[in-house]
């Protein structure tokens, strides 16, 4: 099969939902995009202007009346020539153009992620903003929606692109110094330098100190905790609105954690029900429940503890649970009293948990870093304060170096074949 990185061939795909739709997108992307919108339209098309055209096939049969656009390169969502045709979106019917298409000379099926592939090698998009769309498209909660969109958009790159400028400068500061100095000494810069780079590596670490992108996937992670028969799987069932966990009042019916993620507002939050906790169970299988009971307790982000008061853990917070039952016992410090039964308290505790996340996830609107970017500005960052500590202008400028390196790699000006189709390889086939 050709390869995703030939960039000469001409790729075809649908881009639109899986059909039956009520419009099917196909696009042509490359060369011979043009060459395609003749052999199907049978006339050229004025750029960047929807026309009503019938489709055909090369012996003329009629394959569907559809609005086609014409972008011709560089100006376009790849960089190249790009072709849209606006379909019915019946399978039948995506099928048929999809065969015409491909039957014309020198056009391909594409691969998965290989127009974006194409517009971050055509200069339409860098790394950083190729991430972000990839995020954007695997967005279940507004939240991850507002943050992908940022980076996407170019937020993250445009931000490295100002460091970069100013890291620039103090470098050619640095060469001039070495150029007309006959000593390596610092104080031969001139007067600011020093300030200018303690400015930017704040800078940097203010970014470096922002909730991380993976935490966006992850979600508040809420765990219940409490003895056998303190309502943990019913206040489960009632914030996540579904019978997700079984309720009984035979103890240790909780044998596992069970664990659902769920949007609150536009917030991901994942709500962890565990295991009765007792030291007294000699159920072989009940125990391993227990223990790994204890173990999403060190995970979340917030307990709820429905046990007795003060036996939770630290921070947890004191749930008055059940409290329609005949037997409800009451706590002086309990943070919430709620009735999965009757829903007191339940909505309450929601907001709560919600505002209580907002501390720990990105903000709305606000680019965040994944992982490979968080390793890369950290390795920036370093740099950065190994040259604020150097009184060798030599060293200086070589921690400046490596802090453009890192910044190049953030956007993609410097990458790995191996990397791209990792990321890329996230993307469905028409995207």
């Amino acid at each position: 099969m050709t390869s995703a990185r030939d960039g000469g061939s001409t790729i075809v795909a649908l881009s639109s939902g899986a059909p039956p739709a009520a419009i099917g997108v196909i696009r042509v992307s490359g060369p011979k995009a043009k060459g395609a919108a003749r052999a199907l339209v049978g006339r050229l098309l004025e750029p960047r202007r929807a026309t009503l055209a019938r489709l055909r096939d090369a012996d003329g049969a009629l394959l569907d009346e559809a609005l086609v656009l014409w972008f011709p390169g560089p100006r376009s969502a790849t960089g190249e020539d790009l072709l849209e045709l606006h379909c019915h979106g019946g399978r039948a019917v995506v099928d048929a153009v999809h065969r015409a298409l491909v039957a014309l000379p020198g056009l391909r099926s594409a691969e998965a992620g290989e127009f974006t592939r194409r517009a971050f090698a055509n200069g339409r998009m860098d790394l950083a903003q190729a991430e972000g769309l990839a995020d954007l498209l695997a967005a279940e909660t507004e939240l991850q929606r507002s943050t992908a969109l940022a980076s996407a958009q170019g937020q993250l790159s445009g931000q490295i692109g100002e460091w970069r400028e100013a890291v620039l400068k103090l470098s050619a500061q640095v060469e001039a110094a070495l150029d007309f100095s006959d000593e390596d000494d610092v104080e031969e810069l001139p007067e600011g330098f020093t300030k200018s780079l303690e400015e930017l590596g704040r800078a940097l670490g203010n970014w470096l100190s922002r909730a991380r992108a993976e935490k966006l996937g992850e979600g508040f992670r809420v765990a219940l905790a409490g003895p056998p028969n303190a309502g943990k799987s019913s206040l489960f069932n009632a914030l996540v609105e579904s019978e997700a966990a079984i309720t009984s009042p035979i103890a240790g019916t909780t044998r596992d954690a069970i664990e659902r993620n769920v949007s609150i507002n536009g917030i991901p939050l994942s709500f962890v029900d565990t295991a009765g906790l007792r030291s007294d169970s000699e159920d072989a299988i009940e125990q391993v429940g227990i223990d790994r009971a204890k173990s999403e307790l060190d995970r979340a982000d917030r307990v709820l503890w429905l046990g007795p008061e003060g036996e939770g853990p630290r921070d947890a917070w004191e749930i008055a649970s059940r409290s329609d039952a005949a037997d409800f016992e009451p706590k002086a410090g309990a943070r919430f009293k709620v009735s999965a039964k009757t829903g007191e308290g339940v909505s309450e505790l929601k907001v709560a948990l919600v505002k209580a996340a907002g501390g720990t996830l990105p903000k709305p609107g606000e680019a965040a870093l994944n992982a490979r970017q968080h390793h890369l500005l950290s390795e920036a960052h370093t740099a950065l304060c190994a040259a604020s500590d150097s009184t060798d202008l030599l060293i200086v400028g070589e921690e400046l170096r490596t802090v453009r390196l890192a910044f190049d790699r953030l956007v993609g000006r410097t990458t790995t074949e191996d990397m791209l189709d990792a990321l890329f390889g996230r993307f469905c086939i028409g995207k």
